[in-house]
C-alpha cells in the first residue's frame, strides 16, 4: 500500500530514550517500524502527548515518518496512571487534529489507553482501527513479581473495548495471540502474528567483545554480567542481584573476576527502585560487584551488548522482549525467563538458555554454569546470531503492511456492500 497512517502513541513519545520513565520496548517498536514502512512508501503520523514545553508541534523522525503533539493535561509530571483520566480530553484533541490533516487511511493504536482515545475517531471517519496491545492487564496479573501491585479492573476493561472494537489486533508472538482469545475474546480471524524485529544494521557482533571492552574501560579478562531495561519490579532485576548473591555464596572465586551490569533508569514518575536496590545491594553486600548505569543512548547500546558474557532478562512477563534480541545480535547469549515472547526471542539451547521460573537458586546455577563453560558460550553466541538474524524490522514492517492491507480491503468491501 502507499497509503498515509495515523499511529497513536499518547503515553510515551518515540523521541524520549528508551529506558527512562515509561519509555521501553514499545518506543522502539513504534518508531523502527514507521521508519520501515516509511521507506516502503507508506507516510506516518504518529501522535503522542506532549511532555515538554519545548517541543514543536510536529517533529519529524525521518523522512516520511512526523511526530505529532497533543496538548492535554498538565505537560509535566502526569503520570501513565493518572493519564486514563483524561482519555476523553485526549480523545477530543485526536479526533480535531484529523479533522485539519489530510485523511488518513487507518488507524493504529498502542497500548491500551492509545486504543481507547482512538475508538471515537475512528468510528467518526468511518477508519479501521488497527491495535497491538503489546501488554495486558490480564497477563501481567498472573505474573506479578513479589510485592507488585495488580493493574486495576479499569485497564482490563479498556482492553476489552478496544479488542471489541478493532478491525484487527496485532500479537508478538502466538503466545500473546492465544491470550487475546482466551482472556479478553478476541475473534480468532481477527487476531494476526507479526514478530518484532531489531536493528541488524546497528547491533551486530562489530568490533567484537575484547575491543568493546577496551572502548568502555572494562577489564578484559573480566566475568561480565549485564541487565538492560526500565528499572521495575516487572523486569526482574532484583531477581539477577540476588541470584548474584546466591552465585558467590557457593562459588566465592568468581568474585575476582565478576562485574555485573544494571543499567536503566527508574520506571514512572516518582519511582525510587534504583535507590532500593542499591541499598539492597549494599546489604547483600554486593557493592563492588554490582555496577548501576544510568540508560545509555541507543548507538551505545550495541558495545554494552558486545562487552557483556552474558545478557539477563529476567521479567515475570514480556510480550516479545527486544533488549535480548538486540544482545543476541551483538553475538551475546541471554539468559531469559521463559515466559511469554522470551520463548520466540530466544532460542533455548541455541542462543541463550531459558529459565523456569524467579528461585535466585535456579538462576544462580544456571548463571555459574555458563560462566565456567566458555566453549558452550561460544556455541550459544554463533547461535544467538544466527537466530536474530530471522528479526529484522523490515520483516516486521511488510507484515504490517499485509494486515492494513487485508482491513482495508474488507472495510471497502463492506462499505459497497452496503451503498447496493
Amino acid at each position: 500500500m502507499n497509503g498515509h497512517i495515523a499511529t497513536l502513541m499518547v503515553h510515551t513519545s518515540p523521541l524520549e530514550q528508551a529506558g527512562v520513565g515509561d519509555a521501553g520496548g514499545m518506543n522502539v517498536y513504534v518508531a523502527e517500524n514507521a521508519k520501515r514502512m516509511a521507506a516502503m512508501g507508506v507516510k506516518v503520523d504518529i501522535f503522542t502527548r506532549r511532555n515538554s514545553q519545548d517541543l514543536p508541534d510536529v517533529v519529524e523522525l525521518a523522512q516520511g515518518v512526523n511526530v505529532r503533539h497533543l496538548d492535554t493535561g498538565p505537560i509535566d509530571g502526569l503520570t501513565k496512571e493518572e493519564l486514563p483520566a483524561h482519555i476523553g480530553q485526549l480523545s477530543q484533541e485526536f479526533t480535531n487534529a484529523l479533522n485539519s490533516t489530510p485523511r488518513y487511511d487507518l488507524v493504529h493504536s498502542h497500548y491500551w489507553i492509545s486504543g481507547m482515545v482512538g475508538i471515537p475517531a475512528s468510528k467518526r471517519f468511518g477508519i479501521p482501527l488497527v491495535h497491538t496491545m503489546h501488554t495486558m492487564a490480564k497477563v501481567k496479573n498472573l505474573n506479578l513479581a513479589d510485592g507488585e501491585l495488580a493493574e486495576p479492573e479499569l485497564r482490563a476493561e479498556g482492553e476489552k473495548s478496544v479488542v471489541q472494537a478493532s478491525s484487527a489486533l496485532i500479537a508478538n508472538t502466538d503466545s500473546e495471540a492465544a491470550s487475546l482469545v482466551s482472556l479478553y475474546g478476541a475473534c480468532p480471524d481477527l487476531v494476526h502474528v507479526v514478530t518484532p524485529g531489531v536493528d541488524l544494521y546497528t547491533f551486530t557482533p562489530g568490533v567484537g567483545k575484547l575491543a568493546a571492552r577496551l572502548a568502555l574501560g572494562i577489564p578484559a579478562e573480566a566475568t561480565v554480567i549485564t541487565f538492560v531495561g526500565r528499572i521495575q519490579p516487572h523486569k526482574g532485576p532484583e531477581l539477577l542481584i540476588r541470584a548474584t548473591a546466591e552465585m558467590l555464596s557457593h562459588s566465592p572465586h568468581l568474585r575476582q573476576k565478576l562485574m555485573v551490569y544494571v543499567i536503566g533508569g527508574d520506571s514512572g514518575t516518582g519511582s525510587t527502585e534504583v535507590s532500593r536496590l542499591k541499598e539492597l545491594t549494599k546489604w547483600l553486600n554486593l557493592s563492588d560487584v554490582i555496577r548501576f548505569r544510568d540508560p545509555i543512548p541507543r548507538m551505545e547500546l550495541p558495545n554494552w551488548y558486545r562487552a557483556a558474557d552474558l545478557v539477563c532478562v529476567p521479567s515475570y512477563s514480556e510480550s516479545f522482549g527486544l533488549v535480548a534480541l538486540e544482545a543476541q545480535a551483538c553475538g551475546t547469549p541471554v539468559v531469559a525467563t521463559a515466559v511469554g515472547g522470551l520463548r520466540t526471542a530466544v532460542a533455548d539451547g541455541i542462543s541463550g538458555v531459558l529459565v523456569d521460573g524467579h528461585d535466585p537458586r535456579a538462576w544462580s546455577s544456571v548463571l555459574a554454569r555458563l560462566i565456567s563453560e566458555p566453549a558452550r558460550r561460544i556455541l550459544l553466541s554463533i547461535g544467538a546470531i544466527e537466530h536474530s538474524s530471522h528479526f529484522g524490522w523490515d520483516a516486521t514492517a511488510r507484515g504490517t503492511l499485509d494486515i492494513y492491507d487485508r482491513v482495508l480491503s474488507l472495510s471497502q468491501h463492506q462499505k459497497s456492500s452496503s451503498n447496493r
